[in-house]
Formats: C-alpha cells, structure tokens, sequence
C-alpha cells in the first residue's frame, strides 16, 4: 500500500503527466455530460419505458453498452464515436485490399496520413447519416416523438444534431489522443462500457443477497477475476522469434577484429488480430436481428425456429455460429495485418537473420507457420470470450451484468486500461521513477518490442 501512494505521489510530481492526466478526465467528462442532454422533441419517459422491454443483447442493447447509456437516452452523443470508429475500420480494410490506400498507408508518410484522416472523416460523416436515419426512424417506432413538433423539423434538427454529436465526440478523441493520455477513440468507447459496470454490479449483488446466494455470489466474481487474468495474458502474449544481426569488423588499435551481431526478436503477438474478430463476428449476426426486428409489427422480434435462435443471444445455435465466425475471422484478420514477406524483407535490409533459417523464402515460410500455429490457440481463447457472455447468463438472470462476462467490452476495456497505464510507466521510467510493477513492464494492447513490424 505504501508503495502504491508512493507511486501515485511521483506521478503527481511530473507536471507534464498530471496535465495529461487531467486534460483526459476533463474530455471524459464532457463527453459523459453530452450523454445526457436528449434530442429536442424526444419524450424520455416513453423511450424509456419502450427500452425497459428490450434485452440487453440485442442489436440496440450492444450499441448502448458502447455508448455508455447514450442510445437508450436519444441524447445528442446517441451514435458516440461508433460511426468514426466504423469509418476507421473501413479505411484501413481498404488498405489491405487497394493499392492506393495502401500506398497512403505505407509509403507517403506524414501527408499520407492526413488524407487518410481527411477521407476517414468524410465516411464519418456519411455514416452517421446514415445511422442517424435508422435511429430516428427506431425512436418513432417507440412512439417516443412529441407529436406537437412538426416531423420534418424534427428529422432535418434531429439529423444535424446527431451528426454534430458525433463529430464533436471525434474531436474529443483526438484531442484526448494529441493532449491527453492514451487513445482517445478508444477510451470514450470504455468509459461508455465502464460507466455501466457500477450499475450492473449493484444488480447482481442485490439479487444474490436478497436470495442468500452468497457463495453464488462470490464465485462469480471469482471467475469474473479469473477472466480479466487470462485476457491479459493473451493481450501480452508474443512468441519471440530470435534473429541475429551479422558480425560486424571493429577496429582495435592496428588490428581488426570480427564483432559478434546484436542478438533480439521478432514479437509475433497470440493476438494479433485483437478485438476485430469478436467486431465482425457481432456485425453478421446483427443481420437476421435487424431483419427480425424490422418485419415484426411491434418493436419486438417474433421471430420463431431457426430465425429465433439466431436472434437469441443466448441460444445454443448462435453461440457456434459466433465461435465459428470469430475463429474463422481471427485467422483472415491475422493474415491480412501480419505480412511474412515484409519480414522477411526487413531482416534482409537490417543484414539479419532468424538461426538455422534461410533468409528470403524460407524466413517468410518460417514466420508464416509460427504465425499459423499461434493463432489457433489465440482464436479459440477469442471464440470462448464471444459467447462467454451467453454462458454467464446460464447462470444469472442478470443480463447487464453477464455482457461483461466477455464479448467486446471487456476485451476493449482491459486492452484500452493496459495501454494508458503502459503511457503512464512510460513517464515514469523517463523520469528515473520506479514503475507501476515490481518487474518487467506494462505491455499495451499495441505496443511491440524488439524491432517491431517492418514497415
């Protein structure tokens, strides 16, 4: 404990880290206030009640999770930064598969990156009108709309507002990210997940306690801390590849010598693919839910037999398919982001090589089965964390509370804290101060070591 206050004094003492701390809670919690202020004409009452009979599982209680509550209030930040994150994705998926976005991305540097960032947000743009068409079209299926307010006024502010929100919600992000400390994309999307937690937890031990369900209650929280360890063993996770740099000549007096070559590795990350998957996987399955929700009558999916299990969360029929889907995915997503021949090329440029490997072909016939062979084990873990979800609530009736059981929230909130206390470290060690732990060091969910990815 003495240790832990220590630490907290040093991070206090280094002022450059006390303002980006505070800078970064000063964004967080504007963006938090905006949650709350609704849309004009909305009635919050109605939307409320009308969201009181949906699940917390569904297609719109996923998206509520990663605004933090914003959706379900019809507030002004309803889409978040879910918008410029989908806009994110899809330029750099295009990375992957034209050749100019890829020469953006690789080869033109600084002005590069600026028009990646200028098309990103023009899609960010173009998607939240998207998406802010489909929600008002959903707030006036819940009957949630003043129906005193003209419906062309309220769709022309309402879609303005929106996009407005979201935009402003950007800038947060990248203020937080130029200022701040972190990610700041990533950090609006866990404080939105982690902003339901005190709530969620509240729930459960309320309802274990009022049933003497003690035990009940432990264990959950038992498995709920084994779960966050093992994440972050396969968010850290890398298998170090060893290389050798060449001998070098060194010069001693009159006579040269043979150097022996720096010796280090590749880190090929357990999870390279890291949330992505679980993305893709939850997007599919959005789809016969979108169309079960759109052919019922009411606001309710009546779907029955097949259609039903695969709107069901919880059924035993969409738990394979989203297992399936995301193993399927993390061995695409691996392939696509970890090139073999870009390494092997590196090493061949830096003059090293992997020992007992030929350079060239087989170094990238090497990394590629190293590559394959980690990613089973890494795919499964991430298959178990999709549907971990619909496991919990096998055991409790308590759905808010079981959604962080796995799935996307807590990979992204363990991922996003692991990277901000790895930043915090950091400047820690710069300033000759101990660490945040007694040995090693803090690896975020991005961070390389050795020579990192060849560029």
């Amino acid at each position: 404990m003495k240790k832990f206050i220590t630490t907290l004094q040093n991070i206090w003492k280094i002022k450059e880290l006390r303002e980006r701390i505070l800078w970064t809670l000063g964004m967080l919690f504007v963006f938090r206030l905006c949650s709350f202020i609704v849309l004009p004409g909305v009635n919050p009452g109605a939307l409320s009640q009308a969201n009181q009979q949906g699940s917390s599982q569904d297609i719109l209680g996923i998206i509520n999770l990663f605004t933090g509550g914003a959706f379900e209030n019809a507030s002004l930040m309803a889409l978040g930064i879910m918008p410029y994150i989908t806009a994110s994705i899809i330029v750099q998926l295009l990375g992957f598969a034209m050749p100019y976005f890829q020469r953006l991305q690789q080869k033109e540097g600084e002005s590069g990156r600026k028009k990646l960032n200028q098309i990103t947000r023009m899609l960010t743009v173009a998607i939240t009108l998207v998406q802010g068409g489909g929600y008002l079209t959903y707030i006036h299926s819940m009957n949630a709309v003043d129906p005193s307010m003209p419906p062309g006024l309220f769709w022309i502010t309402s879609i303005i507002i929106l996009s407005a929100g979201t935009m402003f919600a950007m800038w947060l992000g990248e203020k937080i990210t130029d200022k701040g400390l972190g990610n700041g994309a990533s950090l609006l999307i866990m404080i939105g997940i982690i902003s339901r937690l005190p709530q969620a937890f509240a729930s459960e031990i309320g309802i274990q306690v009022g049933q003497g369900a003690w035990y009940k209650l432990i264990f959950e929280f038992a498995f709920l801390f084994a779960i966050v360890m093992a994440i972050i063993l396969i968010i850290q996770g890398v298998r170090k590849v060893p290389i050798q740099f060449a001998k070098h000549m060194v010069q001693r007096g009159n006579t040269t010598l043979p150097a022996q070559g720096a010796r280090d590795y590749i880190p090929i990350k357990v999870n390279a693919a890291g949330v992505m998957p679980i993305i893709f996987a939850q997007a599919l399955m959005f789809v016969p839910a979108t169309i079960a929700q759109f052919s019922a009558s009411s606001g309710q999916s009546t779907a029955t037999g097949f259609m039903g299990q695969l709107t069901n969360p919880y059924s035993i029929t969409s738990s394979i398919i989203v297992f399936l889907l995301v193993v399927g995915f993390t061995y695409v997503y691996t392939a696509l982001i970890v090139n073999p021949t870009s390494y092997a090329e590196y090493l061949k440029r830096q003059n090293a090589f992997i020992p007992g490997i030929k350079p060239g072909k087989p170094t990238a016939d090497f990394i590629d089965a190293v590559t394959t062979r980690i990613t089973l084990p890494g795919s499964i873990f991430l298959g178990l964390i999709a549907v971990m979800p619909a496991l919990a609530g096998l055991f409790t009736d308590n759905q808010a509370f079981a959604a962080f059981f796995g799935g996307t929230s807590i990979l992204i909130g363990v991922g996003v804290i692991l990277d901000t206390l790895q930043q915090v470290e950091s400047h820690l060690l710069m300033r000759r101060y101990d660490g945040l732990v007694k040995s090693g060091r803090i690896q975020g969910r991005t961070r390389l070591q050795g020579i990192g990815s060849p560029s």
